[in-house]
């Protein structure tokens, strides 16, 4: 059965059905494996549909073959460039963050002095 395809290997399917845990790819007219919804793409995916419908050519990798029970786990994401980190946000200026801190500190002295802390 597996003499065909082979775990690791990269090609391209078709999509013969979607569900709401996943998807089927044919990889030929007899050998057909499923793209768990994780493995569609980086991310969480909500709706499947949004990213797939049936008749799509998709490039898939295989991640296992079960021989005995002619199971085929196929991932999409497998082929895809992982999303590079986004950049942190520029750290606020030395002033600002003054700013934030001497609010705090003085409203901590004006909280004190209502509560009659600070005498």
């Amino acid at each position: 059965m597996s003499e065909k395809f082979t775990e690791g290997q990269v090609l391209t399917g078709k999509v013969t059905g979607v569900q709401p845990y996943g998807a089927f790819v044919a990889l030929d007219d007899k050998i057909q494996g499923l793209v768990h919804i994780s493995e569609v793409t980086h991310g969480f995916v909500k709706d499947i549909n949004e990213f797939l419908a049936v008749g799509d050519e998709v490039k898939v990798k295989i991640l296992s073959i079960d021989e005995e029970k002619n199971k085929y786990s196929l991932s999409i994401r497998a082929t895809e460039e992982a999303p590079k980190a986004k950049q942190q946000k520029p750290t606020p200026s030395s002033n600002q963050e003054e700013q934030g801190f001497n609010t705090l500190k003085d409203k901590l002295s004006e909280w004190l002095k209502q509560s009659g802390q600070d005498k």
